[in-house]
C-alpha cells in the first residue's frame, strides 16, 4: 500500500495566522524541515537535524507562506492564465511541502510519545489550511475560467489534465459552496482530523503495548527455526531473556497460527491480534461510528448520495456499483473454495479431537492439507528466503525490466535501519532517484507496509524523487541472517512496486507525479511485480539457502506455486469481506450506533464462512479510518488484481516476464505517466483493450464462466 494520501491534507478550519519570523529561533531558513535540502541528488530530507518540538513552528510557519503564496495568485490583477495560477499554485508552499514530507516520516515510523503530544496539533493546522484553500473563492474563480476556456487555450496535454484536476478536486472538496453549508463542512473536515489522529494513536497504542510471552519452549512448538529465534529476539529487546515474545503485528502473528501446535496459544494469540483498537483504554468504535456519521453528512452537503459515491468520482470505477459489481463477480467463487478448503481440514482437525474449524485454526489446518498436497513444509522454504538477496533480486529484477541500477549511498537517516540507494539508469549512467529501505518493526512504527514518497518527481523545479519502502519484520540476531516468509516475500515485492512507480516517474507537475493517481489505479504496478517474485528464473538466482547458498530446487518452486494456489479461497475471501464491509458502511446515508454489530450483519448477510474473519476488523481497519484515501476504496486491491492479473499475462503471451517490448510499453504508458493521463487511456495504451476479469479468475484458480 501506500500511505494514506490524505494523512497530512486533510480539511479543517480556524486557523490561526502565524508570524513566520517567530516561528523558531527567530529566523525560517534555521527550522531544517522548512529549510531547502541541500548536498547531493538535489537534496537530502535532513533526518539528522529534525527535532520534534521543531515541528509544529515549523507548520505554523509554513502555513503562513502558503497562505501568502495561494494570496498573490487569487489577488492577482492580471487575467487568469495557466501560468499565473495553475502553475503558479503547483509553485505554491515548497517550505510546507518539505516540513509536511519529514513530519509524514515521523507519523509513520518514528512515532513515540514526544510526537504524539504535537501530532493532532499539526494535523488540525493542516486540516484548517486546506479548508481555507479550497474555500478561497477568488483563487477557485480564476481555476473556474480557465476550465471553462479549456477547449480554446493552447495548451499541452499534460497542462490540460493539471487544468481539470484542479478544478475537479475543488469542486469536490467544496469551493462551490457558501455560507453556513462552507462553515459547516469545514467543522466536519476538522473533526474528522481529530478523530484519525485519535483512530491511530489508539491502534498504535494497542499494537506496542500487548504481546503473548511464551514461557516455556513447547509452546514454541511446530515454530521454524526463523520464528523461534524472532520470537526470541523480541523478547530480548523487552528485556525478557529466555522467554518468546509473539509480538502484535501481522509477520509475527500470521506464522504463528500457521505453526503453532498448542491451540490454546494459537487462540490467544488471534484474540489479541483481531482485538486492536477495541479494548477499554483505546475503543475506536466510537471514533468509527463519528466518522462514519460526519462523512454521510459531508456527502450530502457536496451532493453526494454518499460516501461512497463522493469516494467513487476521481477513481477508475467511476461509481461505487462498478466496484460493487466486480466483488459480487467474484465473492461466490472464492466462497466456494472456502468451503472446499473446510472440507479438506475437518478430517485432520478430527485427528486432534478438533471437530470444527475456528478462526484460528484455519491457517493451521489449511497447512495440513497443503502439506501432504503439495508436499511442503515452509521449514523448508524460509531459509531461501533471505531479506538481502531478495531485495536485491528485486534490484535486479527492476534493472531487467527497465534499465535501472542501484548503489548504496550513505545519507542521514531517521534511525540506524534505514538504508539507502542510488538509482541510475544503465544505459546512460544518468541520475533517476533515491530509495530508501526500512524493513524491520519497532515500537513507535505504523504496522504493515507502505511506500513513502520524501521528494516527488517534477520537471517545474526540477527535482529527482526519493521514495521509500517501509516493512515490519521481524529482526533476527545479531549476525543471523533474516529470512521471510512467503506472504511477507510477497510484501516486499509489492511495496517495491510502488516504489518503482514513483521513481519511473516522467511528470511535469508534482501534483500529477508518481503514485498520485486514483486509489483502484495505485496498486496496479504494486500488485504486478508480485509476479516476479514466483518466477523460476528469479527464484534460481536469488532464492539461495541462507546457510549452505544452494540455489532452491526446482521442484520447491512447483510446490509452492502449487501451495499457494491452494490457499487462493481464504486469502480473496479475507480482502474481500473487508472490501464488502467497506463500500457497505460508506454506502449508507444516515449515521450508524453500533459498527461492530453492522459488520456482524453484513458478513452473516453475505455468507461470510464462520470458519475466517475479515482481513482488518473495523476496530483497526487503518486503511478507511486513517483518513479519507481508502475510505469506500478498499475493493481498490481487488480492481487493481484484476489489472494486475491480465498484464501479467501480456508478459507471458509475448514469451516471458521479462519481456522487453512488454515492459517498455508498461513503462511508457503506466509508469512513467503518473496521473497525466486518464488511467483507462494508459491501460489501453499498455493493453490495447479493457481489463479482463476473466484474468483474475484464471490467477487465482477459481471458474472463470
Amino acid at each position: 500500500m501506500t500511505p494514506d494520501q490524505s494523512t497530512l491534507s486533510a480539511h479543517t478550519p480556524g486557523f490561526v495566522h502565524a508570524d513566520p519570523g517567530a516561528s523558531f529561533s527567530g529566523h525560517l531558513t534555521e527550522n531544517p524541515l522548512l529549510a531547502e535540502w541541500t548536498g547531493d541528488y538535489g537534496g537530502l530530507p535532513p533526518f539528522d537535524r529534525i527535532q520534534v518540538e521543531m515541528m509544529l513552528p515549523a507548520v505554523e510557519a509554513g502555513i503562513a507562506l502558503m497562505l501568502e503564496d495561494v494570496a498573490r495568485i487569487a489577488e492577482n490583477p492580471e487575467p487568469p492564465t495557466f501560468a499565473n495560477t495553475l502553475e503558479a499554485f503547483e509553485r505554491a508552499g515548497a517550505p510546507l511541502r518539505r516540513a509536511r514530507l519529514l513530519i509524514s516520516v515521523w507519523r509513520l515510523a518514528m512515532n513515540d510519545p514526544a510526537f504524539r503530544e504535537v501530532e493532532g496539533e499539526i494535523m488540525v493546522r493542516l486540516t484548517e489550511l486546506a479548508d481555507l484553500i479550497v474555500q478561497n473563492s477568488a483563487l477557485f474563480q480564476r481555476i473556474r475560467v480557465i476550465h471553462e476556456q479549456l477547449d480554446s487555450l493552447d495548451l499541452a496535454p499534460e497542462q490540460r489534465r493539471l487544468v481539470w484536476y484542479h478544478y475537479s478536486e475543488f469542486a469536490r472538496e467544496g469551493a462551490e459552496l457558501v455560507g453556513k453549508d462552507r462553515e459547516r463542512l469545514a467543522s466536519i473536515n476538522q473533526r474528522l482530523a481529530e478523530l484519525a489522529t485519535a483512530f491511530d494513536q489508539n491502534l498504535l497504542g494497542d499494537e506496542s503495548e500487548y504481546s503473548v510471552v511464551i514461557e516455556d519452549e513447547a509452546g514454541l512448538a511446530g515454530l521454524p527455526d526463523s520464528e523461534r529465534e524472532a520470537a526470541a529476539s523480541s523478547a530480548e529487546r523487552l528485556g525478557l531473556t529466555g522467554k518468546w515474545v509473539i509480538s502484535n503485528t501481522r509477520s509475527a502473528v500470521e506464522p504463528f497460527l500457521t505453526c503453532a501446535r498448542r491451540r490454546d496459544l494459537r487462540e490467544k494469540v488471534w484474540r489479541m491480534f483481531i482485538a486492536r483498537g477495541s479494548g477499554v483504554e483505546r475503543d475506536n468504535r466510537p471514533v468509527i461510528s463519528e466518522m462514519l456519521a460526519l462523512r454521510a453528512e459531508r456527502a450530502k452537503l457536496l451532493g453526494f448520495r454518499s460516501h461512497a459515491h463522493w469516494a467513487a468520482q476521481p477513481q477508475m470505477t467511476r461509481v461505487p456499483e462498478r466496484a460493487v459489481e466486480l466483488m459480487e463477480a467474484v465473492w461466490p467463487a472464492a466462497v466456494r473454495r472456502v468451503l472446499d478448503e473446510v472440507e479438506l481440514m475437518l478430517p485432520i482437525a478430527r485427528q486432534d479431537g478438533v471437530e470444527r474449524i475456528e478462526p484460528w485454526d484455519y491457517r493451521f489446518y489449511a497447512e495440513k492439507v497443503r502439506q501432504p498436497i503439495a508436499d511442503l513444509d515452509w521449514d523448508e522454504v524460509t531459509p531461501y528466503l533471505g531479506l538481502d538477496r531478495l531485495r536485491d533480486g528485486m534490484f535486479w529484477v527492476a534493472g531487467e525490466l527497465f534499465g535501472l541500477d542501484f548503489r548504496p549511498v550513505q545519507v542521514p537517516v531517521y534511525h540506524p535501519d534505514l538504508l539507502a540507494w542510488e538509482v541510475s539508469d544503465r544505459e546512460n549512467d544518468q541520475h533517476v532517484g533515491l530509495f530508501y529501505f526500512d524493513p524491520f518493526a519497532r515500537p513507535g512504527k505504523k504496522s504493515g507496509a507502505w511506500m513513502d514518497n520524501y521528494r516527488e518527481q517534477e520537471r517545474l523545479g526540477p527535482s529527482s524523487p526519493i521514495v521509500s519502502n517501509n516493512c515490519n519484520y521481524l529482526p533476527g540476531r545479531p549476525g543471523e541472517p533474516v529470512t521471510l516468509s512467503w506472504s511477507d516475500a510477497r510484501t516486499l515485492f509489492h511495496e517495491f512496486g510502488h516504489a518503482l512507480h514513483g521513481l519511473l516517474s516522467e511528470a511535469t507537475y508534482p501534483s500529477l507525479s508518481g503514485t498520485a493517481v486514483p486509489t483502484d489505479y495505485v496498486e496496479f504496478p504494486s500488485q504486478l511485480l508480485e509476479h516476479w517474485l514466483s518466477n523460476p528464473e528469479f527464484l534460481r538466482r536469488f532464492a539461495l539457502h541462507s546457510r549452505t547458498g544452494a540455489v532452491m530446487p526446482s521442484d520447491l518452486v512447483e510446490r509452492i506455486e502449487l501451495a499457494a494456489r491452494l490457499g487462493r479461497g481464504f486469502s480473496t475471501v479475507e480482502e474481500m469481506a473487508s472490501g464488502i464491509v467497506d463500500m457497505r458502511l460508506h454506502l449508507l446515508p444516515e449515521p450508524l450506533a453500533d459498527v461492530e454489530e453492522f459488520e456482524k450483519i453484513t458478513l452473516e448477510a453475505i455468507g461470510m464462512p464462520s470458519e475466517m474473519v475479515m482481513r482488518h476488523r473495523l476496530p483497526h481497519f487503518s486503511h478507511i479510518f486513517s483518513g479519507d484515501f481508502y475510505a469506500a476504496r478498499y475493493y481498490s486491491y481487488l480492481w487493481a488484481d484484476v489489472l494486475a492479473s491480465d498484464a501479467a499475462e501480456a508478459f507471458r503471451e509475448a514469451g516471458g516476464m521479462y519481456d522487453p517490448a512488454t515492459a517498455q510499453r508498461l513503462r511508457s504508458n503506466v509508469l512513467s505517466r503518473g496521473n497525466t493521463i486518464d488511467p483507462e487511456l494508459g491501460w489501453l495504451g499498455f493493453r490495447g483493450r479493457a481489463p479482463d476479469v476473466k484474468a483474475l479468475m484464471r490467477n487465482r484458480g477459481f471458474p472463470a464462466g
